[in-house]
């Protein structure tokens, strides 16, 4: 009786760690989703012109199979057209119409290739089951919180700007009240220590050579 309770603790342990370790990778494609922007409207976008360009042409092909008028131009005309390019158009507009096309292809490159991280950070230190996905918005105003009382300064004098990697603070001191840049530095990175972001930014303080005359 004894070693048949013992199988079953075993076997129920097994259970958990396993529906534990199924969780996981659930929740690090939540993470993942809530963290980086969804490709579907660009990919949308680039499915409709790629069929709307074939639709053209299979409608163009087919006027001109049936012996009818094509609607804008004729296939082998565009095609000899193209060829002969840039002969019978002025280089301004050739050049114009080269620079959308390159503009157009580098938008979707770029979003093939590129992450699409939004502006949020995870915060560290979540279980399993569970995480916590914050606006890099609110982050700033936690930390230009912390700044603002490390300098002695107003609120419009302190402007934060986090990113991925690095949290940048600006800060205009009071005209004749010196800022200790170090204890900006310290009050930043304590109050970033707090939050435990993943990934954990580097800080710099930017202390402003212009002064603001105080009220």
């Amino acid at each position: 009786m004894s070693g048949g309770s013992v199988d079953g603790d075993l076997a129920d342990t097994r259970k958990t760690g396993r529906s534990r370790t199924d969780r996981q990778p659930d929740m690090r494609r939540v993470v993942y989703r809530e963290t980086h922007s969804s490709r579907a409207a660009v990919a949308t976008v680039a499915a409709v012109l790629v069929m709307g360009l074939a639709g053209y042409g299979l409608l163009e092909s087919a006027v001109h199979a049936i012996g009818q008028p094509a609607w804008l131009i004729e296939p082998q005309l565009a095609a000899e057209r193209i060829v002969a390019l840039p002969a019978g158009l002025p280089l301004l507009l050739l050049g114009a119409g080269g620079a959308v096309l390159a503009v157009v292809g580098l938008f979707f490159l770029l979003n093939a290739v590129l992450p699409g991280r939004r502006a949020r950070h995870v915060l560290n230190g979540t279980g399993i089951s569970s995480a916590v996905v914050v606006d890099d918005e609110v982050i700033a105003s936690a930390l230009a919180r912390s700044a603002r009382l490390a300098a002695n300064v107003t609120p419009e004098q302190v402007m934060v700007v986090v990113s991925r990697r690095q949290v940048i603070v600006n800060v205009r001191p009071t005209s004749g009240v010196p800022v200790a840049e170090a204890a900006v530095l310290a009050a930043v990175q304590n109050e970033l220590s707090g939050m435990s972001l993943v990934p954990l930014p580097d800080v710099r303080v930017n202390i402003s050579t212009v002064g603001v005359i105080g009220a």
